[in-house]
């Protein structure tokens, strides 16, 4: 605090829930300590809505049925509990009691983040699978961005009926922008996709991630394309990933498109 002037808390306990929870209850500027045994009784007369993963609609779904304090939520039978909420039910419950046997791991920088799809039935839909790679890197530009990272190298992947897979991928200045990364994600699928077979497989990748900001292009990049992208971000933010998409992906649910099938980083 001497150094950055900034404020800082913290919370220690025998799990990474209830530090968490402690952690919010010390702030500003604050410590506290749970001791081993006593944290069903810490957690008891707090909000509900305290616990991590308790969102407004699990919350409000909770005070419909009387649920406002952690204490009603820790004397509920579990078998409720995932009556009404499923597994997050379970977990919900666990937290509200203390339990959390997650292991505490070391920060690791997200190097890469991809998506890919495997098709119900194969298909040679030249449309369709060009269709698919701009919504596959739409959604994952827009994952860059909301992230503020930016990727130097795509790689494009596809599986072949015979279930041979090919990929290839290219480095390209570090970008988060719709147009430059499907644009350069097209031209590496027309390289690759060159057997002319049925596809059972197609996914991208973006790789060699930088923490950054939009990268103005001075000869591509104008004060209205800068301000669109603000803008379907801010909708997506708002609405879901979904709600602002190129046309071209518009009908890509038909197809049994889930465009984060397999997401991973």
């Amino acid at each position: 605090m001497k150094e950055t002037h900034l404020p800082i808390s913290f919370g220690l306990s025998k799990n990474k829930t209830v530090s968490k929870i402690a952690t919010g209850e010390a702030k500003p500027n604050g410590q506290l300590k749970i001791d081993l045994g006593t944290e069903i009784p810490f957690l008891a007369p707090l909000p509900v809505r305290k616990i991590p993963g308790a969102g407004e609609k699990t919350c409000t779904l909770l005070r419909s049925m009387g649920v406002e304090k952690v204490q009603t939520l820790q004397e509920m039978p579990v078998k409720l509990m995932e009556k009404v909420l499923g597994e997050a039910g379970i977990s919900l419950w666990k937290k509200a009691n203390g339990i959390d046997n997650n292991p505490v791991e070391p920060y690791n920088e997200r190097k890469s983040i991809s998506t890919e799809e495997t098709f119900d039935s194969d298909t040679i839909d030249i449309i369709f699978l060009k269709a698919l790679l701009v919504k596959m890197v739409e959604k994952l530009a827009y994952h860059l961005r909301s992230e503020n990272k930016l990727t130097a190298c795509i790689t494009v992947k596809i599986r072949y009926s015979n279930f041979d897979t090919h990929t290839t991928q290219c480095r390209i200045p570090y970008s988060s922008n719709d147009h430059t990364l499907i644009a350069r994600a097209k031209e590496l699928f027309d390289k690759l996709y060159e057997r002319r077979m049925l596809v059972r497989l197609m996914g991208i990748r973006f790789s060699h991630l930088v923490g950054g900001g939009h990268q103005i292009n001075l000869f591509e990049d104008s004060e209205e394309i800068i301000n669109l992208y603000q803008a379907m971000d801010k909708m997506r933010q708002k609405f879901g990933d979904g709600a602002v998409q190129r046309a071209v992906g518009t009908g890509l649910n038909l197809r049994r498109f889930n465009p984060f099938n397999g997401l991973s980083s």
